[in-house]
């Protein structure tokens, strides 16, 4: 065989031994603590239509997407994510459904960065999908089989931290920004960029009590006295009721027992603009984070 074919393209490799048990392990322990809170499992295709993973409901810029067309001429994806398939599967399969809908599902997914980022182009994503329950009953449940699954791997020190974008949105739009102005912003306050979120804010002349507002996003807020520090601060409904939103989960995450290893961070943002609601991350020594983002748009909740 020729020696160059001996080795993986850049962004792929290959798993196994030790390395491949201690994966399989985790996955394990993951999948028994998600099973044991009542989702099934669910398996979509591995490409799908372009459209699936369109601007208006995809998670991974266009550009970043494997592509390719099919005989017929449609073009097609790799998978960069698997929530996009889960929303189609819903609304194809349980379009007359009323009940709440718990999927969870693993599988490699592909995003074809670049080079120089140094991330891998192929991950194994693991995840649960609850839909049709937009309660915050629904969001205390999801953070909290995050902690419980990330506890039944072995863990002991992590932190989920949780925001609530609509709490964001609602001072751009009482601030008059638009909406590529807003995803700017959202780039540098999620970035902890706070000269950045200052120039871009001076050059859109926004007044001053606002632009304080949003530069204060960048501070870490950390339990729920903050939040109340965070209610007084805005006088929109939008904002305020984000604010309400999380000081009502932090109460039912107590009934879980869960509320100590959560802290809440009103910059904790997404570049996609589609992301309403409650979002969170969780981080552990050593590792990267898992996210979650609850989407009204569809009442869908993903880690």
């Amino acid at each position: 065989m020729n020696k160059s074919l001996l080795h993986t393209p850049e962004g792929v490799r290959d798993v196994y031994g030790e390395e491949y048990a201690r994966k399989l392990f985790v996955e394990k322990k993951l999948q028994d603590m998600i099973h044991l809170y009542g989702y099934q499992d669910i398996q979509t295709p591995t490409f799908e239509f372009f459209d699936v993973y369109s601007k208006e409901i995809g998670t991974t810029p266009s550009s970043q997407l494997y592509k390719f067309f099919d005989k017929e001429g449609n073009t097609l994806a790799l998978r960069p994510d698997f929530t996009p398939s889960c929303a189609r599967c819903a609304a194809k399969y349980f379009m007359d459904e009323t009940a709440p809908l718990r999927f969870t599902y693993s599988g490699s997914t592909f995003t074809n960065t670049s080079n120089l980022q140094g991330k891998l182009k192929e991950v194994t994503q693991m995840g649960a999908e609850l839909m049709l329950e937009p309660s915050v009953e629904a969001d205390a449940e999801m953070i909290s089989l995050v902690v419980e699954a990330l506890k039944n791997c072995g863990l002991t020190d992590l932190q989920i931290t949780v925001g609530e974008v609509e709490y964001f949105k609602g001072i751009c739009a009482q601030a008059g920004l638009n909406e590529e102005v807003e995803l700017k912003l959202r780039d540098f306050i999620s970035a902890k960029n706070y000269f950045g979120a200052q120039e871009l804010l001076e050059e859109q002349r926004v007044r001053k009590d606002y632009a304080q507002v949003l530069l204060g996003l960048a501070d870490l807020v950390k339990g729920t006295q903050d939040l109340e520090s965070a209610k007084m601060q805005v006088d929109n409904e939008r904002s305020l009721q984000a604010i309400e939103r999380l000081e009502a989960l932090y109460e039912v995450l107590k009934k879980y027992g869960t509320e100590k290893y959560v802290s809440f961070d009103l910059g904790l943002l997404n570049q996609y603009n589609y992301y309403t609601g409650v979002i969170f991350k969780g981080y552990t020594y050593g590792v990267g984070a898992v996210s979650y983002t609850h989407l009204r748009a569809h009442e869908t909740g993903a880690y």
